[in-house]
C-alpha cells in the first residue's frame, strides 16, 4: 500500500477541511476529463465517482460490448492505482474461493493452520472489479457478502480486515434467483451501461477506432494526474467527519445542516411513491445508504447542501430491466424535469 494512501486514511479533520475544496476540484476535473474518452457515459462516470467517494459498491448493468469493463479499467488507471492495490476477476459458477481470496498455504496447513495466501487477491486490494458477479456460486457469494458487509474475511476461523475501499461489479443481466437477493441488496446503486450506436453512430466509430489505436500502441492518454486514489480516500474521510458532526456547532446534526427540510420531504415522498405505486423494494439499510450517497453527490457537484437534483440518484434503484427502465423515466418526471 502506498504511503500516500496510508497518510490519507489517517489525515486529521483540520487538514482535510483545509484541503477539501482542492480535493473536490481535482475529483471534478478527473470525472470531466475521463468522460472525454467515452461516448455518452458521463452519467456513469459521475455515479462511479460518487460511489467511490462514498465507498459504496456499484453495479454496472448492460449487454456485452457497452464499455462496462473499459469504464472501470480507465477509472483505475486515471486514479493512478498501483497493480498491488487492484484486483479484477470474471466470476463463473466454477470459480473457487482460492481464485478470489487466495490459495491455502500448504506449509501452514502441515502445522494444522488453515491460512490463505491472500497477497494479490481480493482481501489485499483497495479497488476491485468483479465481472459477471451473479454467476458466482454459493461459496463465493458468502465470501463476498462478508467482505462487502463487514470488510473482513476469515483466516483459520479468525476474522481479518480487508483493504477494500471501492468495489465495482458488472453483469450482463440481473437474475431473479432468490438466493442472490442479499447480494443484490448490497448494491444500492445499479447503473445501466446501454448501447449508444442509435444516437451516436459516427461518434462511436471515431472513439472506438481511437481506443483500438491506444490499445495497440500501449498508450493511456486518460492518465492525466487530475486526481489520485488518496483524493478519494481523503474525500470519504472528510465527509465521514462531517456526518459525525465534527464541523457542527451546538450538536447540530448533518441532516439539519446539509439536507434542507423541503428536499428531505421530497425524498420521503419519492420513496413512498415508488414503494406504493411500483413495488420498488427499499430496505431500511438502503435508505441510510441513499442519504450518504446524496450527500456525497451534493458535496462533489456543488460543495454544499443536498438539492432536488441530487435525488435523481433514485434512478439507479432498479433491480430488474423493467424497474430500471421505469425509474429512468419516472424519477425525472416526479422531480418535475419532464
Amino acid at each position: 500500500m502506498s504511503t500516500a494512501i496510508l497518510e490519507a486514511e489517517e489525515a486529521p479533520f483540520e487538514q482535510l477541511r483545509e484541503e477539501s475544496e482542492e480535493i473536490r476540484t481535482r475529483l471534478n476535473r478527473f470525472r470531466s476529463s475521463l468522460s472525454r474518452f467515452f461516448v455518452d457515459k458521463e452519467h456513469l462516470i459521475d455515479v462511479m465517482v460518487v460511489a467511490a467517494v462514498a465507498q459504496e459498491p456499484l453495479l454496472l448493468v448492460g449487454p456485452p460490448g457497452t464499455a462496462k469493463s473499459d469504464l472501470v479499467l480507465k477509472f483505475k488507471d486515471a486514479l493512478g492505482i498501483n497493480q498491488d492495490d487492484y484486483f479484477e476477476y470474471m466470476l463463473t459458477r466454477f470459480t473457487e474461493p482460492s481464485e478470489i481470496i487466495g490459495p491455502i498455504d500448504i506449509n501452514e496447513l502441515r502445522d494444522g493452520r488453515y491460512i490463505r495466501r491472500e497477497q494479490g487477491k481480493l482481501p489485499t486490494a483497495k479497488l476491485a472489479f468483479l465481472d459477471e458477479i451473479f454467476k458466482s456460486n454459493s461459496a463465493i457469494l458468502n465470501i463476498l457478502l462478508t467482505i462487502i458487509n463487514e470488510k473482513k474475511f476469515y483466516q483459520d476461523g479468525i476474522p481479518q480486515p480487508v483493504a477494500l475501499r471501492v468495489l465495482f461489479a458488472a453483469t450482463n443481466e440481473i437474475p431473479e434467483h432468490g438466493e442472490l437477493g442479499a447480494l443484490k441488496d448490497r448494491f444500492v446503486l445499479k447503473a445501466e451501461s446501454l448501447p449508444v450506436q442509435n444516437d451516436y453512430f459516427s461518434e462511436l466509430i471515431d472513439a472506438g477506432l481511437k481506443a483500438e489505436v491506444y490499445r495497440n500502441l500501449n498508450q493511456k492518454p486518460w492518465v492525466e494526474d487530475h486526481a489520485s486514489f488518496d483524493d478519494v480516500i481523503k474525500a470519504n474521510r472528510y465527509l465521514m467527519f462531517l456526518f459525525g458532526g465534527q464541523d457542527s456547532v451546538g450538536g447540530e446534526s448533518d441532516r439539519s445542516k446539509f439536507f434542507p427540510d423541503d428536499v428531505f420531504r421530497e425524498f420521503q415522498r419519492l420513496i413512498k411513491t415508488l414503494i406504493r405505486e411500483d413495488k420498488i423494494f427499499v430496505s431500511d439499510r438502503k435508505l441510510v445508504k441513499l442519504y450518504k450517497l446524496f450527500r456525497v453527490r451534493s458535496w462533489l457537484l456543488t460543495g454544499g447542501t443536498v438539492t432536488r437534483d441530487d435525488l435523481r440518484l433514485l434512478m439507479y434503484l432498479g433491480e430488474s430491466p423493467e424497474e430500471m427502465a421505469l425509474l429512468r423515466e419516472k424519477i425525472p418526471t416526479l422531480l418535475g424535469d419532464a
